[in-house]
């Protein structure tokens, strides 16, 4: 670079190069200059966002939304029968709390629950009351009004009912449950966790921030910036909705993405403009150091994140592209909001964005290129590197071992945490009645021609003839049919012994599929047929997820690549970021498998392990933390390469780069951490493993990848990290040169003359 040339330049050539300026310098300054207006935009938006949110609605994902092959085909034929869509139903159960059970006193409280029952209007009708086989158990099963989509909402006086009963006859245990309750009861546990994750995560990252930068206003940014990123991505995300519909992951995965991010954009900004006035740069010039260089991080950050959430779209699940579109909403706002409205609040608060000072902490001046505790975490590397590159990288693979092992399995009702009351009585429900357990069936979906219909039904009956021989399907419930008006649909029900996660589910659903269905129903000419049911749906799924994860993770692998390789100008660094962001998910799925599919860390998390991981999970983490790895990457590369810029040697500016960010990063990571880590004190099992998975993989990735991995792999390649085709060398020249002549530029790249 040559500081005279723009001296030497024609004025036209000045304002020429002078528009090549980066991108995020260009954005910070006229925010700096404007602003109140920045300001009074973002509100306007985040606001704009909310109340046209609200406005449209939110489209929820239905069944329907995710059904894919023989699923599909299944429903296909059940709605070419026009079936009368099923009502949804309750169980309410009569047991002793001690004892033997007065069956006596038990059939008076089914006649008093039968009675308030048919007396309300959300009731369609209540079957008379079943004594259990070993006769410690009643059971009256009410079938309620309406559609069974929105039953959830209209069941609560059925609830009240129940509760009424209870309290006349206190003797005995009265209690419901049912598709409709079940849904209620887990809608307000949700409800509740995420009111908890959200009262917990603010002030955790506040108090974490606050000893980041010793300052209240200072620490409140980031915070306040977050949370109105989120708020924005919420109300856009209802607008979205009508796109892809949304699943219920999507407000979580807002949040806890929106968090995280949000809170590490503005931290990278805001450190750096402050390391910058520390140095003696006045305030609009830190602005503009910190807009071209951790803005510019950023920003290249957000596009990553955005990136690797949209391999997510291949799929072709609207569980996977609804969570997408949320998480791709969030970091695009809080990118946005980090590189506008933010340099425009630090212009406005001036020097009290330093105020008012945390006593101690608030005269504790952090100069982190004079860390010497960061400077011993880095001599390993740099002067033994490949001895600390083997032994790290093999104790990350070590720790990685185990998900070779892992098993996937999409949550059921016995996996929810048995702290809900209304699961102990489907846990009594399913004692006294084992063939009452929910969703523990097949659906034999058959469509035929007319004139083969009575054919259809002799191969059913000799179907029900071989069911009833196995000892998989359930003795005490024979199969049932239905037959559409036409006589060309049949939908055949049959109730498995076990529940629908157990082996004898999976293996009854096999032999139906490949044996008993083809042996029989399919020797009909011209007919078609299908098996769902939640055992189908959930082998189904897990044979999708292991088709699309090869594509999902070629989609990410070569776009990360791309981006870093556009970044960077280097070959080497977008193979080698790619490589240690894939160890350090590597090690967070087995520490995900060490935790989950064990038992030992059952009281400490407060769950009952199954042995397995959420189906969805492993492809899920593979792209968030692909994504969010290059938070930290992007912002310690480009440290390192502003140094050797400045023509600082390799290993002067690996030390440099790491040490300079290493309490951003930290501070960064820890907040990460946090956020995510509340989300492992949630009730329901798989927002546990998301969290633990997410927050170990941060870990990791911040301490051992950024600080003995990369300096040490960095070390061993030396000049060669920098290493490019001829094209892209050219073009990073260029780059150098034409930016050089742009004044703001010059402050920025002699901001490392120190």
């Amino acid at each position: 670079m040559t500081p005279g040339l723009d001296n030497r330049a024609p004025a036209g050539r000045r304002r020429r190069h002078a528009v090549r300026a980066p991108f995020t310098m260009r954005a910070g300054r006229w925010s700096a200059n404007h602003p109140w207006l920045a300001i009074t935009v973002w509100l306007c938006f985040v606001a704009a966002s909310l109340v046209g949110g609200s406005l449209v609605g939110t489209v929820k994902a239905t069944t329907q939304d995710s059904l894919h092959g023989e699923l599909a085909r299944a429903d296909r034929i059940e709605q070419a029968g026009a079936f009368p869509e099923a009502p949804a139903a309750e169980s309410v159960l009569i047991t002793a709390r001690t004892g033997d059970l007065d069956l006596q006193q038990a059939q008076a409280v089914a006649a008093d629950l039968l009675a308030r029952m048919r007396a309300l209007p959300e009731v369609a009708k209540v079957a008379d009351p079943v004594t259990s086989p070993n006769r410690d158990a009643v059971l009256v099963e009410v079938e309620m009004t309406g559609l069974a989509d929105d039953a959830d909402a209209r069941v609560g006086p059925l609830l009240e009912a129940t509760t009424q009963v209870q309290q006349r006859y206190p003797g005995l245990r009265v209690e419901q449950v049912g598709s409709a309750s079940l849904a209620k009861a887990l809608t307000e546990t949700l409800a509740a966790d995420f009111v908890k994750a959200e009262l917990i995560s603010v002030p955790v990252a506040l108090v974490i921030l606050l000893f980041s930068f010793g300052a209240l206003i200072a620490a409140g940014v980031p915070v306040v910036l977050a949370l109105s990123a989120v708020a924005g991505a919420m109300g856009l995300a209802q607008f979205a909705s009508h796109i892809f519909p949304a699943g219920e992951l999507v407000s979580s995965i807002i949040l806890l993405i929106g968090m995280a991010v949000g809170v590490d954009y503005s931290l990278f900004y805001l450190r750096r403009e402050r390391e910058e006035r520390a140095r003696g740069r006045d305030h609009r010039s830190a602005i503009k150091i910190a807009a071209a260089t951790s803005g510019h991080a950023v920003l290249v950050s957000g596009v990553a994140v955005m990136v690797a959430m949209a391999s997510l779209f291949l799929v072709s699940d609207n569980t996977f592209s609804s969570m997408a579109t949320g998480a791709i909403l969030v970091v695009a706002v809080a990118v946005i909001g980090s590189l506008t409205v933010l340099p425009a609040i630090l212009v406005t608060l001036g020097r009290w964005v330093d105020r008012p000072r945390v006593p101690f902490l608030g005269r504790r001046i952090q100069r982190a290129e004079h860390s010497r505790f960061w400077v011993a975490v880095l001599r390993p590397a740099l002067r033994a590197p490949l001895a600390t590159f083997v032994l790290s990288v093999g104790a990350l693979v070590i720790v990685a071992v185990p998900a070779l092992e892992m098993n996937l399995k999409r949550p059921t009702a016995t996996d929810l945490p048995r702290s809900i009351p209304i699961l102990r009585t489907y846990d009594r429900l399913a004692l006294a009645f084992p063939s009452n357990k929910l969703g523990t069936s097949h659906l034999i979906a058959i469509r035929t021609d007319v004139a083969d219909g009575p054919a259809v039904e002799r191969e059913l009956a000799k179907l029900s003839t071989q069911i009833k021989g196995d000892s998989r399907f359930a003795r005490d419930r024979p199969p049932t049919v239905r037959r559409s008006a036409d006589g060309t649909v049949f939908l055949a029900t049959v109730h498995v012994a076990g529940a629908s996660d157990s082996s004898e589910a999976t293996q009854s659903l096999r032999r139906l599929r490949s044996e008993l269905l083809p042996q029989t129903v399919g020797t009909v000419p011209d007919t078609q047929w299908a098996v769902a049911g939640r055992t189908a749906s959930d082998a189904d799924f897990r044979d999708r997820m292991a088709g699309a994860l090869p594509l999902v993770v070629t989609f990410v692998f070569g776009m990360t690549f791309l981006v870093m390789l556009v970044t960077f100008r280097s070959l080497v660094v977008a193979l080698t970021s790619i490589l240690l962001n894939t160890i350090s998910v590597a090690a967070s799925y087995g520490l995900l498998v060490l935790v989950f599919q064990h038992t030992w860390a059952e009281d400490l998390l407060g769950f009952t392990s199954n042995g397995a991981i959420v189906s969805w999970l492993p492809l899920m983490l593979f792209v968030i933390l692909f994504g969010l790895s290059m938070d930290y990457h992007v912002f310690v590369v480009s440290r390192i390469r502003e140094a050797v810029q400045r023509g600082v040697p390799t290993r002067q500016a690996i030390e440099q780069g790491i040490v300079s960010s290493a309490s951003t990063v930290s501070s960064a990571a820890i907040i990460m951490v946090a956020v995510f880590g509340i989300f492992a004190t949630l009730s329901i099992v798989e927002f546990k493993q998301l969290g633990v998975g997410l927050a170990a993989a941060i870990l990791i990735d911040a301490t051992i990848i950024r600080a003995v991995v990369l300096p040490s792999l960095m070390r061993l390649l030396g000049e060669a990290n920098w290493w490019a085709p001829r094209i892209l060398a050219d073009r990073r020249k260029t780059d150098v040169t034409q930016r050089g002549s742009d004044a703001d530029t010059q402050v920025i790249m002699a901001a490392g003359d120190r």
